[in-house]
């Protein structure tokens, strides 16, 4: 009941407790462990159930948060699993991986009077957590056959989210990827310290035993081109996400030793998963005894360096242009950094890379922060102080993602695109140039969050669904 909330004044936020820096930085699991049953009832009893509820505005799944806060204060889980699961087809992902410090929490009106946000990013671990352990998540049950397909190309959180829903709609489903394991960036791209590896297989082990066909290592303009899969289905859905890096033009930024973001985390985790992985192996993609330096500020920066203080790197530097304040990242994850042992360089950016062969060390330049840019953030520029050298013996580029040449890939000049490369959609039905081509994730917004993915999952699987009814009804008219 309500009055057994509003407990923020009688109750301190307390997060799940992170085993320590030292210990952690040893292995790859998960830096906490989730909250005992009491525990995880007291926390969500702090909630203020107030009449305008800022976390779920500022959540992209308007998730129920309150809602569930409350039933879960009560002893009530699995209705507040039910709830939680609603909205979001994977909350226990983005219980771990959402920036809460952002969206939610960061939104939360006590946090606002100084009391300390409602700890919602762990109770959604916690709740889904228990639902799996308790057997209360259902198996995907395929609703009545409508006799025609959807084929998805990319299985990320939108591409997955979009599966489920359509297969639960009644359609059969053909999910191409162009690795060997679903899950995408989740997969490949997380490292397991923030989403092990088994919380990810355990959602796709459920679509798949729900009868959703994966086409694994499948690449389209390789394996068939787009006009080929649009043969093959009645509708298509492009959700490839978006996994061009984007360079630096420092000179000596191509030598060895300077290596992608994206290759070295999938390296790692495909390690994690027993794989082979040559470049591994011969010490390219590990960061075992050296120096290393990642630029960037980001969430994939911080996933760079946490992962290479893992893998025993010597040091670990992040060079971001601009302070602390303005990066792009979690706040939270840059604590978590600083406590594992990276060092963070402000207000710095590479000027050149040095070295007979391969990388050596790294010209940094310092910044100041000048007039704001077309976005509003002032501008970094450099404030004309010498240059320093830092040894380096691993360069990670970890500056963001752009969208690949899909057109040219996919074989399909046809298909539009923005002047950045995404793909051009309708926004009122998420449809492209092309007729039953939908579109939606990153491939589309750009480069973002993954609960931004699944909301847009859910959205465009409303749009080809409303589709295909339409289509269906007029094939049977012209019968």
């Amino acid at each position: 009941m309500a009055g057994d909330m509003l407990k923020f004044v009688q109750v301190s936020q307390a997060y799940p407790p992170k085993r320590e820096a030292e210990a952690r930085a040893e292995d790859f699991r998960e830096i906490a462990d989730r909250y005992a049953v009491p525990t995880a009832e007291e926390q969500s009893a702090r909630c203020s159930q107030c009449g305008v509820p800022y976390c779920s505005v500022h959540c992209p799944l308007h998730n129920h948060i309150p809602d569930w806060l409350r039933l879960t204060a009560e002893g009530r889980l699995r209705e507040a699993y039910e709830l939680s699961n609603a909205t979001s087809t994977m909350p226990e992902i983005c219980g771990r991986i959402c920036p809460q410090d952002r969206l939610c929490e960061g939104n939360c009106v006590i946090e606002f009077s100084g009391h300390g946000a409602v700890t919602i990013g762990s109770v959604e671990k916690f709740i889904t957590d228990t639902a799996w352990e308790a057997g209360w998540v259902e198996p995907l049950a395929p609703g009545r056959p409508r006799g025609q397909s959807v084929g998805i190309v990319g299985a990320g959180p939108a591409g997955l989210t979009a599966a489920e829903l359509l297969r639960v709609a009644g359609y059969d489903v053909h999910v191409y990827d162009r690795h060997d394991r679903a899950g995408g960036l989740l997969t490949y791209g997380i490292p397991g310290f923030k989403l092990e590896k088994p919380i990810v297989m355990r959602r796709v082990d459920r679509l798949k035993a729900g009868g959703i066909v994966f086409h694994e290592g499948f690449e389209v303009g390789r394996d068939a081109t787009l006009e080929e899969l649009r043969e093959r289905h009645d509708a298509l859905l492009i959700a490839t996400g978006v996994y061009k890096a984007r360079g630096l033009s420092a000179p000596g930024a191509d030598q060895s030793g300077v290596i992608e973001a994206l290759d070295y985390l999938t390296a790692s985790n495909r390690k994690g998963f027993g794989d082979a992985v040559p470049e591994f192996d011969s010490g390219a993609l590990d960061a075992a005894g050296k120096n290393v330096v990642v630029v960037g500020g980001g969430d994939t920066a911080m996933d760079c360096v946490r992962t290479a203080i893992r893998q025993g790197a010597a040091s670990v530097a992040c060079l971001y242009r601009r302070d602390r304040d303005n990066m792009p990242g979690s706040q939270r994850e840059v604590g978590h950094a600083e406590e594992e042992g990276v060092e963070f360089v402000w207000l710095s950016a590479p000027q050149a890379f040095g070295g007979q062969d391969k990388i050596e060390n790294v010209l940094i330049a310092r910044m100041r922060l000048g007039a704001p840019d077309a976005s509003g953030r002032r501008a970094p520029e450099p404030d004309g102080a010498p240059a320093e050298v830092r040894d380096a013996d691993m360069v990670i580029k970890a500056l963001g993602f752009d969208a690949e040449d899909l057109p040219t890939l996919f074989d399909s000049p046809e298909l539009g695109v923005t002047r950045w490369g995404t793909v051009l959609v309708d926004n009122a039905s998420l449809m492209t140039s092309l007729d039953g081509v939908f579109a939606a994730g990153d491939i589309v917004r750009g480069a973002s969050l993954v609960v931004w993915a699944v909301r847009d999952g859910r959205d465009v699987a409303g749009h080809i669904d409303k589709y295909l009814r339409a289509k269906a009804k007029e094939e049977r008219k012209a019968a």
